[in-house]
């Protein structure tokens, strides 16, 4: 492991790492201590899953580890709505091709893009996180800080939602171009579903893995900014269960060496 610092962002954990495999690989290995923790204590785990580029080198590593997988159930994140059924483009493939098609889990929920009654389908998914209350968090933080698809200010700290549809903010919507998902913003969906910010964090652990110069203002922000919806990851600075995973060119914009960093290196 070639860890470059360790420390804290009022009660979050961060590491950084000299690049993104490092970082993968090293937040899959606390992912998988955590689940076999979990695991040694209760019947089955539930965690939640992000599908994004962000988390290749982690989900990579993860689905090669020692867990029973058969006493895990999977769930994601957000999901656009409106999408031809099939379509690449749809997160739940996302995951079905990085994790959800390559281990045997006891359960793999996704939401349903394709459905037309969309109230319907938030109720429907609701009733899965009741019934199979989360564990664990794997997510990242989108260029503009969203958590899912709870951009700034749509987001709600105090939602008593579990799961809502939004609009995408045009950020949202261009992030997904610049990662190759689209060739133009004008195809990216206007609503999506999404985990409320409330859903997230009620996991028992909570890893975020950014890695990417891509993502350097928003880990500034993360860190730096007033804790508000205006930036939903600042929001991870106030969970003691939380850990943030960053590579050197994520935390470009830290002043690591400076009196005036956010992080409290150990």
């Amino acid at each position: 492991m070639s860890i470059v610092k360790t420390g804290t962002a009022g009660q979050l954990k961060v590491m950084i790492f000299e690049n993104r495999q490092q970082l993968g690989e090293e937040a899959a290995q606390l992912v998988t201590e955590k689940i076999n923790e979990l695991l040694g204590k209760q019947e089955s785990v539930n965690v939640i899953f992000a599908a994004a580029a962000s988390q290749n080198e982690f989900l990579a590593t993860l689905i090669k580890s020692d867990i029973d997988w058969k006493r895990v159930n999977a769930f994601h994140m957000d999901e656009y709505i409106g999408l031809p059924v099939g379509a690449k483009q749809h997160f739940s493939h996302f995951l079905g091709e990085q994790i959800f098609n390559k281990v045997p889990f006891a359960n793999v929920f996704v939401l349903n893009g394709s459905t037309e009654d969309t109230e319907a389908e938030c109720q429907r998914y609701t009733e899965l996180l009741l019934k199979y209350p989360s564990d664990i968090t794997c997510m990242g933080i989108g260029e503009n800080t969203h958590l899912a698809f709870n951009d700034p200010f749509i987001a709600d700290f105090n939602e008593d939602k579990l799961v809502k549809v939004v609009e995408l903010a045009e950020e949202s919507k261009q992030q997904q171009v610049n990662e190759d998902c689209f060739d133009h913003v004008s195809q990216v969906p206007a609503y999506a579903y999404t985990l409320t910010v409330p859903a997230l964090l009620k996991a028992k652990a909570i890893y975020s893995m950014v890695p990417g110069p891509s993502k350097a203002e928003a880990v500034f922000h993360t860190l730096n900014a007033e804790i508000s919806e205006q930036y939903p990851s600042t929001i991870l600075r106030t969970l003691s269960n939380a850990y943030l995973f960053l590579d050197n060119e994520s935390a470009g914009n830290i002043e690591m060496e400076s009196q005036m960093s956010p992080i409290t290196f150990n």
